[in-house]
């Protein structure tokens, strides 16, 4: 392992060389490659740096075994390193572990509210805010492709795409049912509901992965009208797409022009073919292993939102944290990179 390490900091090295070549900024593409390549590298090549420091520390230490008056600093010292040298190695193995092709990809969203009426149609709302405020920490751009609200203001569905880096991979683990324990705003005795909201996480098509012929399709236009639209329309701006082959519907209205709307259809409807091939393939992988970290079933309950406790747990991994309100303001990191590794260190275990 140590020697594929030693390639990939010399491979990081030789980029950074590259990197620093003044001609190399006017080519633009090529620079962007290069940069996404360096920082696909940097973690591991840190974890690396880090090990060779610990494993020279522990020559050294090995040195002084004998010295009767270090021995109990020798010991201290030598367990402390033997651990984070164990750590070190675990993430690293973790680190070479391939990558799903499909995480670079942006990402669609789709909330839905579910089980309990206005108050579930607020927790939606509640998770929108959160996975936007999560988009805005890591600097990616949120465009809304279609939504239906209530007059309370929470939503009873919202599409949305989410672009930039690593999108998809940040975000495919929270797909599934997410469930709310709160008291609402309009219960009086002060008893606890619960609600749930379900979360589709979609890797965003791209032209290549999915050629739609609209011969195969019927699109109607209709105006935009009431509280899932952001104007009432005088002109038929909205448009609705029906992919006959496999049943499939879409529909836009939140653009003032029906040619945007049909574009952002025709986004969501490629989106959603693709995911359904992904999904298939993830059925048939599955025969083959087990994973309890998926992104296929969307029924499985994920998380338990607890507001009197202000806990949030999440049942896959059987994570508890009391973090609630930094969390739903956006601070999924703390879900989202043990998510991750779990899933990674069950994939290096069924491999």
């Amino acid at each position: 392992m140590l020697d594929q390490f030693q390639e990939i900091e010399t491979k990081f090295n030789d980029l950074e060389r590259q990197m620093s070549d003044p001609e190399l900024i006017a080519d633009i593409k090529r620079y962007q490659t290069l940069v996404k390549q360096h920082s696909d590298l940097k973690r591991g090549v840190d974890l690396y740096k880090r090990l060779k420091v610990v494993l020279n520390d522990l020559d050294d230490l090995n040195e002084l075994k004998n010295d009767s008056d270090m021995k109990a600093f020798v010991e201290q010292e030598t367990g402390a390193l033997l651990n984070e040298r164990a750590d070190l190695e675990h993430k690293l193995k973790l680190f070479l572990i391939p990558k799903d092709p499909e995480d670079e990809k942006n990402a669609i969203v789709e909330i839905r509210s579910g089980t309990g009426g206005d108050e579930a149609a607020l927790f939606a709302a509640t998770l929108y805010r959160m996975y936007t405020k999560y988009a805005e920490s890591n600097s990616w751009s949120v465009d809304i492709l279609s939504q239906n609200v209530t007059g309370l203001g929470g939503i009873k569905e919202i599409s949305f795409s989410v672009s930039g880096s690593n999108v998809y991979g940040k975000l495919k683990f929270e797909s599934g049912t997410h469930r709310v324990q709160r008291v609402p705003d309009t219960e009086s005795s002060g008893r606890v509901h619960t609600s749930a909201a379900t979360v589709a996480i979609m890797p965003e098509a791209e032209d290549v992965d999915v050629d739609i012929d609209l011969k195969d399709c019927r699109i109607d236009t209709y105006r935009a009208s009431g509280a899932g639209g952001q104007h009432v329309n005088k002109t038929d701006s909205a448009v609705r797409i029906t992919h006959l082959p496999s049943g499939l519907v879409v529909a836009c209205q939140d653009e003032r022009s029906q040619f945007q709307n049909k574009d952002k259809a025709l986004r969501l409807l490629r989106t959603k073919l693709y995911d359904v091939t992904l999904e298939n393939k993830q059925k048939e992988q599955s025969h083959a292993r087990k994973l309890q970290v998926g992104t296929g079933d969307r029924s499985q309950k994920i998380r338990t939102y607890n507001y009197p406790q202000s806990r949030v747990t999440d049942h896959r991994i059987n994570l508890t944290l009391y973090a609630l309100d930094m969390i739903l303001n956006g601070d999924l990191n703390s879900l989202v990179d043990p998510l991750i590794e779990a899933y990674q260190l069950e994939k290096m275990m069924s491999s």
